[in-house]
């Protein structure tokens, strides 16, 4: 039987969620399997593998093929740098020990940059977010100047529209005073 290492698909519509599967070559794509041996998720950033360490090991060294996809997720997640190093303890060129040491390095340094990307995407949303907060500071104190500018105006108006009032009162009070004043004179 010719095994293949692949990705079953699950999810839902525009959001794929995948099986990391040990299936027959001839099974369809979503059908029969021999083995879940982890999971697949593109849709974060960076994709989140969980994956049974041990058996995709086992199946590589046993001589199933994977695809291209299930190629470099084993080989980042170190499936294909762990059965390097277990060839070359098998070869005698060093140890269990040494083999475990340049493995945990290896898992190490792939951790940190992991770690690095993570904060790298959070960085960028934090200035993301920064840079629309202050764009956001900037169209409010627009508005509010407008705002201001446009109550300025209409005190201002309703300022000289009360002047100009009391002046016609005033106007409209001194013809009737100088009236007033002249009636009592000629009687």
């Amino acid at each position: 039987m010719a095994t293949r290492i692949r990705l079953q698909r699950n999810g839902r519509k525009s959001y794929a969620f995948y099986s990391i599967v040990i299936a027959d070559v001839r099974a369809p794509r979503d059908g029969k399997f021999t083995e879940k041996i982890g999971t697949y998720n593109p849709n974060t950033n960076p994709a989140t593998v969980d994956l049974n360490f041990e058996r995709a090991l086992y199946w590589v060294e046993t001589g199933a093929q994977p695809t291209d996809t299930v190629r470099n997720i084993l080989s980042s997640e170190g499936v294909y740098m762990m059965k390097h190093l277990k060839g070359g303890v098998k070869k005698g060129a060093f140890d269990e020990a040494a083999c475990a040491a340049k493995f945990e390095a290896w898992k190490k340094a792939k951790t940190q940059g992991v770690e690095a990307a993570k904060a790298k995407v959070a960085d960028a949303k934090k200035a993301d977010a920064a840079a629309r907060l202050e764009t956001e500071k900037k169209v409010n104190e627009t508005i509010a100047k407008k705002v201001a500018d446009k109550k300025a105006a209409e005190a201002l108006a309703k300022a000289e529209a009360e002047a100009a009032a009391k002046a016609e009162a005033e106007a409209a009070e001194a013809p009737a005073e100088e009236a007033a004043a002249e009636a009592p004179a000629e009687a």
